[in-house]
């Protein structure tokens, strides 16, 4: 299915708040639809793809499927990390398989063809022919592996996959903007401080789940009870991002009455105000006073999301038993929404279903990035 910019369908989801519809059923149980989605919405901004503790050494190389396409996220020679298509330039060959240490080159299993890890053509054994591994036809410096755009931030890999979205830093200005007290180093938590989670639902429903709060009564009564509903506020900047703040804020505190080290430098909004929104496309973030996530949504399928989840905190030296506890509560946390997005998947089968209305008090940061999707939509169909 696609859609002309004038279709009565996204000029319902256009609407203002009080009088829009949803998004179709179509965008999210229809697997061609789900590939026409992901050219017009994930291709052509900036998606999350990784975290850059995936390649967290020099030589670091890592595969990654994402919407079908090979990639290949690597930390190169100069500490830069870099996305490159997981293919050889001569027969198009994955070249790495498995996540591993690059030594010397990145090597083709096929023909031994051997690229540099910034991606340079460095060796073509034989390709004149026995013993003669150069030929005139063949000019190393226009074969190097394909890179794809990159943009790191707040320690996510970025990336723009048609290669013409505006600047990371322009494109999102505003939250760059909002967040600057944010703009801090921040450390991974090792391996106890990240985990996936394996969802039946299309992405944008882990994104709209995420970005409200009024949900927070019913589907997370222990968090509520601290937390409450009239304790949140929305945040909505149309066109960029949207999501939920609270101004009642609980560090969590160990058995031996540890806490986590602050951020340094930040205001007191921060004491007890945190803010959890989605950048859109499909990562979700928090800012807290002491510690931070990130979460990237890899749309598998139009019925399938995998959610990586990656803690961060203000040092490297952090109480073992804090982070551990810490993990286990956001896992929790989130795995309290698993039942209610999996519903709503299952609900997109229902024929009569028109996309649904909007609570205007409640919805309005979902609202808004379903006004972002549609008008990425009929962008699409304008070109």
């Amino acid at each position: 299915m696609s859609y002309a910019p004038s279709d009565p369908v996204l000029a319902s989801v256009r609407r203002p708040v009080e009088h829009a519809n949803g998004l179709p059923n179509a965008q999210y149980a229809d697997p061609d639809v789900f590939a026409a989605e992901a050219r017009a919405v994930l291709h052509t901004t900036w998606a999350g793809l990784a975290v850059q503790e995936d390649v967290a050494e020099i030589g670091d190389a890592k595969p990654i499927e994402f919407l079908g396409i090979p990639l290949l996220l690597v930390r190169d020679k100069n500490d830069t990390v870099r996305v490159f298509q997981n293919i050889c330039r001569h027969r198009g060959m994955i070249l790495i398989d498995a996540p591993r240490k690059i030594e010397g080159a990145i090597r083709c299993p096929y023909h031994s063809w051997c690229y540099s890890t910034s991606g340079k053509l460095v060796s073509t054994p034989h390709v004149g022919g026995p013993g003669n591994n150069k030929h005139e036809a063949i000019v190393n410096d226009d074969l190097g592996l394909i890179e794809v755009r990159s943009h790191v931030w707040r320690n996510v890999v970025f990336i723009n996959l048609d290669g013409k979205a505006a600047p990371f830093e322009e494109e999102n200005a505003a939250l760059i903007v909002r967040w600057h007290e944010h703009d801090k180093p921040l450390h991974h938590g090792g391996p106890d401080s990240r985990f996936t989670l394996d969802v039946a639902c299309n992405w944008k429903l882990a994104v709209e789940n995420y970005a409200e709060s009024y949900h927070l009564p019913w589907v997370h009564p222990s968090l509520n009870s601290y937390s409450r509903l009239e304790d949140h506020y929305n945040i909505e900047e149309p066109g960029a991002f949207s999501g939920q703040g609270t101004l009642v804020y609980r560090q969590l505190t160990g058995s031996n009455g540890a806490t986590f080290p602050d951020f340094e430098g930040l205001s007191s909004k921060w004491d007890e105000g945190a803010e959890y929104i989605c950048l859109y496309p499909n990562v979700l973030l928090a800012a807290q006073r002491e510690h931070a996530y990130a979460i990237i949504l890899e749309p598998v399928a139009h019925n399938r999301t995998v959610e990586h989840v990656h803690i961060y905190y203000s040092t490297s030296d952090t109480d073992d038993e804090l982070r551990v506890s810490n993990t286990a509560q956001w896992k929790g946390i989130f795995e309290e929404d698993i039942d209610v997005v999996e519903g709503m998947q299952k609900g997109r089968s229902a024929p009569g279903f028109d996309g649904g209305r909007f609570s205007p008090a409640m919805d309005g940061p979902t609202h808004c990035f379903h006004d972002w999707v549609a008008a990425h939509l009929q962008n699409h169909e304008e070109k």
